[in-house]
């Protein structure tokens, strides 16, 4: 016996779908939730990584410009420094907005599974 019922659409369900939808959507998400587990230590190590590489970046940049204008304009004031100061102060907004972006996504996703 077949179906011709479309599975849920992933993601939260519109606001003018019935219950019965709604409940369906839901259980979709759990269903894949289950399926794929917690996230393994790659994951982990990759995020680390990611966050790393995202505070480095800027701060690598900064140094370079820093230096390069200290060499090209001599004077009292240290270039690099401050511009690596300033490049490190980027990279950890950089960071904190993509760690508070995924932490968000995260609890929404929960939430949604939990209703």
């Amino acid at each position: 016996m077949t179906s011709d019922l479309k599975p849920p659409r992933p993601g939260p369900p519109p606001a003018n779908s019935s219950l019965a939808e709604q409940v369906g959507a839901r259980a979709a998400r759990k269903l894949r939730a289950r399926r794929s587990g917690p996230p393994g230590i790659w994951f982990g190590l990759g995020m680390m990584g990611l966050i790393g590489w995202s505070v480095a970046v800027p701060t690598l940049l900064g140094a370079a410009l820093g230096l390069w204008l200290d060499q090209r304009y001599p004077g009292g004031r240290s270039w690099t420094l401050a511009l690596l100061v300033a490049g490190l102060t980027v990279g950890c907004l950089n960071a904190w907005h993509w760690v508070s972006k995924e932490d968000r996504a995260m609890h929404d996703e929960q939430r949604g599974d939990d209703a």
